[in-house]
């Protein structure tokens, strides 16, 4: 599979914005800042490290040229499946991501729990994604930072 494969499908071709891009890196900061709050219950800390993960890959996804269809169903999963091609992440952490999806999709839509150990790793795999976006964009996309 390559990006190019899912123009039309499930992605978009779009120029790279610096700015999107500025917004997005400090959406997702606040977002796994907020996540850290022990006051709010895991469900809100898990949503919003959730938010953090969603707003790296589209930094990945924009600094590559492209965005998802977010008129079309399964844009998260997308996002999130790409990364590999986008930023290199590595297959076993997309697998942990997408389980967290998965997980999030279970509580927002059958109203299923969220224990504190899945809101601690949803945390801890936000802020990962979002270093490994930001080395890869010094690396990679340095004029897009």
């Amino acid at each position: 599979m390559t990006l190019k494969n899912l123009l039309g499908i499930t992605l978009d071709a779009v120029a790279p914005d610096r700015t999107l891009i500025a917004k997005l890196l400090a959406a997702a900061r606040r977002n796994i800042d907020d996540a850290q709050l022990s006051v709010l219950s895991a469900e809100n800390r898990f949503d919003a490290a959730y938010k953090a993960i969603m707003q790296a890959s589209m930094v990945a996804l924009n600094a590559n040229g492209y965005r998802t269809l977010t008129s079309k169903p399964g844009h998260h999963q997308t996002a999130i499946q790409t990364l590999p091609l986008t930023v290199g992440l590595a297959q076993t952490k997309v697998i942990l991501l997408d389980a967290l999806r998965k997980q999030r999709n279970l509580s927002d839509y059958s109203g299923d729990l969220i224990p504190d150990s899945a809101a601690d790793e949803c945390v801890a795999s936000a802020r990962d994604l979002l270093a490994h976006v930001q080395v890869w964009l010094r690396h990679h996309r340095p004029d897009l930072l």
